[in-house]
């Protein structure tokens, strides 16, 4: 193996999101990959993502990918559903190391494991609008009735900390009764806030329906890549500086106590970076 091939494997992955949601994607890699270094740009200056254009978010995703890259990123993870629909395949031809979306692992997990076929989608206004699950579904399984449903007061109830909430139940019901008069046996969390609502969706929809994590789903192929291309972090390179790094555009307190809430590790700090600069 080459030394530039074996420092590669010691290298950080970078994660970016439009905020906070992307945290759920760093949890799962956290898990499956316990010995990869990550770096964590969240975009809160500029958040949501969901309700803007595609040439906006793909120049942001520009951004972003370019501060990753001088951080010296082997691997790049889009942990926002809006810029993988978006942004994803623009910027991918622009790189030399591999890049993946969270649409794609969920939209093919969702496909092989629905015994009907018929698959719900909830996700923000932009996701739902560029009609990436349904393309992505299909591809998998032409046959599939893929019914989308925007919910876009998830996030901020998310980033609220109404988790549990009896307004966010109240809203959650109001979004899924559509879903509860369907067939569907599938149901894809398309943002990645979503996850932190599980207990809640689960309660509405019942076991019938099954779940799909594409946080979980998108490190469960991030791992595969890393060991297509022998790049996992085997603990054996001489480690420098923090395991996990976090920086963000905007309010780094609110983003720091968010994140100690759900990440599996104390976080000391996020950076406050002019991404634009």
């Amino acid at each position: 193996m080459s030394q530039s091939l074996e420092n590669r494997k010691y290298a950080p992955i970078g994660v970016f999101d439009s905020g906070v949601g992307g945290l759920t994607v760093a949890r799962e890699i956290m898990r499956q990959l316990p010995k990869e270094r990550i770096i964590y740009f969240g975009d809160t200056a500029r958040v949501p993502y969901g309700s803007k254009s595609r040439e906006t978010i793909t120049r942001y995703s520009r951004q972003i990918i370019h501060f990753l890259q001088t951080k010296g990123v082997k691997a790049i993870v889009v942990a926002c559903n809006t810029a993988s629909a978006f942004a994803l395949e623009t910027l991918r031809p622009e790189l030399s190391i591999p890049i993946i979306g969270v649409v794609e692992p969920g939209a093919r997990v969702a496909a092989r494991t629905s015994k009907n076929g018929k698959i719900g989608v909830i996700g923000t206004e932009g996701t739902i609008g560029s009609q990436i699950y349904t393309t992505t579904i299909r591809s998998y399984a032409p046959g599939a009735e893929v019914i989308g449903k925007p919910c876009p007061l998830f996030v901020p109830l998310v980033e609220e900390g109404w988790l549990k909430d009896p307004i966010t139940v109240e809203i959650a019901r109001r979004y899924l009764d559509s879903f509860l008069k369907s067939d569907i046996d599938t149901l894809i969390m398309g943002c990645t806030h979503y996850p932190l609502l599980r207990s809640t969706l689960r309660g509405i929809l019942g076991d019938r329906v099954n779940l799909v994590n594409p946080a979980y789903e998108t490190a469960r192929c991030l791992k595969e890549l890393l060991e297509e291309q022998d790049l996992v972090n085997d603990g054996a390179g001489e480690e420098t500086g923090l395991q996990y790094q976090f920086y963000v555009s905007d309010a780094a307190e609110k983003f720091k106590n968010f994140a100690n809430s759900i990440l599996p590790c104390e976080i000391e700090e996020a950076q406050l970076i002019q991404i634009e600069e």
